[in-house]
């Protein structure tokens, strides 16, 4: 392995202090997967106290005692930071992942030390000095296989790391091994946090090209159990002339992939598109019936909307998030509903929907879900209706912006009228206008607010 300068020389003065650098964490696994080595690495010092470490560290920047009763530091230099830590000794005290007590203990053996890591494919090291690999789990083969495989019964001690296989699973393109799988199975999610949950959840949606690998291992685990508005997606039919891929859960697992590809970089931006995908069709379970000789979900749109914020809030108390995401659910029809009904379809009805929505995020959540399924125009990549509604939009002026009124209390202010409650409601009938079409700029809007006082 090939390492920085700065790096060999960090790894050199502890080794001369009598310390013993190990090469830790995801960037190990990342480099023996072909990817390069970043700047900022993990690093695990053998038989150095804390004390003697952070002396060490400060001779090459600024160290920062991020857990220095756990032997964790992070040393900040003018190329890099490196957060270098002890080994430690964990016993499950409690729930939570505060239920646990901590000790460093720098005379561990690495192998020691790696049994307490999740998975093999993590628990593998590189010792600079010795230029040799330690993988006292055989996580290098686990790698070569595409296996995530729990390192052993210390795995058990935080439930998290079901959700962790499932967003390692879909990031590495991995499966998680069958006794693994049968572990997390006996996993109690209950007990963590809503911030731990998010976080795993930001990582499956955000980082993997194919999200529906780690959703799908959430459904070997039985984890779904502790999401019932995702479980509840399993098996529930959908007409075959709409959906011919199967049931809604099969779905979804593809419209979150499609919506993947639309993700913009803008961590909040995304992360409303990949919820927007994952809760879009919440309202089915409740909602779908046989009529007439066909599967239907009348209103599942608007009836989404509760089970999509009751499985947000578990997640969540981010506001913006909840409300942008529950907007989505229940507009998600509208593009394709205003695209077939398109001869009839009015200004206003395009104004109005800006007013509830941002038609860009709107239309990457119904591109997301037209493309989701095995229908012949979505197999030949066709979504006519999000390049009609984007030019509605763009003419009306309200494809990046939600519409203004034109008329403003001040204006009415100044044709002599006095602030009050009528004041509201004339305002609000000169935006009805507005949004119709009848008003077309300010001037039209006095006028008509004149004639509309002195009538």
């Amino acid at each position: 392995m090939q390492l920085s300068a700065e790096l060999t020389k960090l790894a050199n003065a502890i080794h001369q202090q009598g310390g013993q650098p190990i090469l830790v964490g995801g960037s190990v696994r990342d480099y023996l997967l072909g990817q390069l080595l970043p700047k900022d690495l993990d690093l695990e010092v053998y038989r150095l106290e804390a004390n003697e470490l952070e002396g060490v560290l400060s001779q090459f920047g600024k160290v920062l005692r991020v857990g220095k009763s756990f032997g964790v530091l992070k040393l900040i230099t003018q190329h890099a930071e490196y957060d270098v830590s002890l080994p430690r000794r964990e016993s499950k005290t409690g729930k939570g992942h505060k239920g646990f007590l901590v000790n460093a203990d720098p005379q561990m053996t690495f192998e020691e030390a790696s049994a307490r890591r999740d998975f093999t494919v993590n628990s593998i090291g590189f010792d600079p000095i010795q230029q040799l690999w330690l993988d006292p789990h055989l996580g290098q083969e686990d790698l070569k296989k595409g296996i995530l495989r729990h390192v052993g019964p210390a795995f058990a001690e935080d439930p998290l790391r079901v959700l962790r296989g499932a967003q390692f699973a879909a990031r590495l393109n991995f499966q998680l091994a069958p006794e693994t799988i049968e572990l997390c199975k006996t996993l109690d999610l209950n007990e963590l946090s809503r911030e731990r949950l998010l976080g795993e959840f930001k990582k499956l949606l955000l980082r993997p090209e194919r999200p529906s690998i780690g959703l799908e291992i959430l459904r070997q685990t039985k984890a779904l159990r502790f999401f019932p508005e995702l479980e509840a997606l399993i098996d529930v039919p959908q007409d075959p002339t709409w959906h011919p891929e199967g049931c809604v859960w099969s779905h979804t697992l593809m419209v979150v992939d499609e919506a993947s590809r639309l993700r913009v970089g803008e961590e909040k931006a995304d992360l409303v598109l990949m919820f927007g995908a994952l809760c879009h069709d919440f309202g089915k379970p409740e909602t779908t019936i046989w009529k007439d000789g066909h599967w239907r979900s009348p209103a599942h749109d608007f009836l989404g909307m509760q089970p999509t914020e009751k499985f947000l809030r578990r997640l969540t108390d981010e506001a913006s998030l909840i409300e942008k995401v529950t907007v989505l659910v229940r507009e998600h029809l509208r593009p394709s509903m205003l695209y077939n009904d398109r001869e009839k379809v009015t200004p206003g009805a395009i104004r109005r929907l800006a007013l509830r929505i941002s038609i860009p995020e709107l239309l990457r959540v119904a591109e997301a879900d037209h493309f989701g399924r095995t229908t012949e125009d979505a197999l030949r990549r066709e979504f006519p209706a999000k390049q009609w509604l984007l030019n509605q939009a763009s003419q009306l002026d309200v494809r990046d912006e939600k519409p203004k009124p034109f008329l403003k209390g001040r204006h009415l202010l100044q044709l002599g009228m006095r602030p009050g409650p009528q004041m509201g409601k004339v305002l609000e009938e000169a935006f009805v206008l507005q949004l119709d079409g009848a008003i077309v700029n300010l001037e039209e809007a006095k006028a008509w607010a004149n004639q509309r006082l002195n009538s």
